[in-house]
C-alpha cells in the first residue's frame, strides 16, 4: 500500500510571487540595456550618494551655523555701540 502525499496547489500567493520575481528580472534586464553596465545603479552606489548628501548635509548646516554666529556677534556689537552714544543722566 502507498500513501499518496497531497499535491501542492498553486495559491495566489505563489503566483503573485511569481509575477513579481519575473518583473524585477525584466525590469533589471531592461535597465543594464538602457543604461549600460558602468551606469546601474548598486547598492555601493547608492550607499556613497547617501554619504555624499550627508555631508552636503553637514556643510551647510556648518555654513548657517557660521552665519548665524557672525549675526549674533555684529547684532551684540551694534548694541554695545548704542549703549555708548546714549547720554548720561
Amino acid at each position: 500500500m502507498s500513501i499518496s502525499e497531497p499535491q501542492p496547489t498553486i495559491g495566489l500567493t505563489t503566483i503573485s510571487r511569481t509575477v513579481a520575481s519575473l518583473a524585477v528580472g525584466v525590469v533589471h534586464t531592461l535597465e543594464r540595456a538602457v543604461v549600460g553596465e558602468g551606469r546601474m545603479r548598486t547598492a555601493r552606489g547608492n550607499a556613497w550618494e547617501a554619504v555624499c548628501a550627508d555631508r552636503a548635509r553637514a556643510d551647510q548646516r556648518a555654513e548657517l551655523n557660521r552665519l548665524v554666529a557672525e549675526l549674533t556677534t555684529a547684532r551684540a556689537a551694534s548694541r554695545s555701540v548704542q549703549r555708548e552714544r546714549q547720554p548720561v543722566g
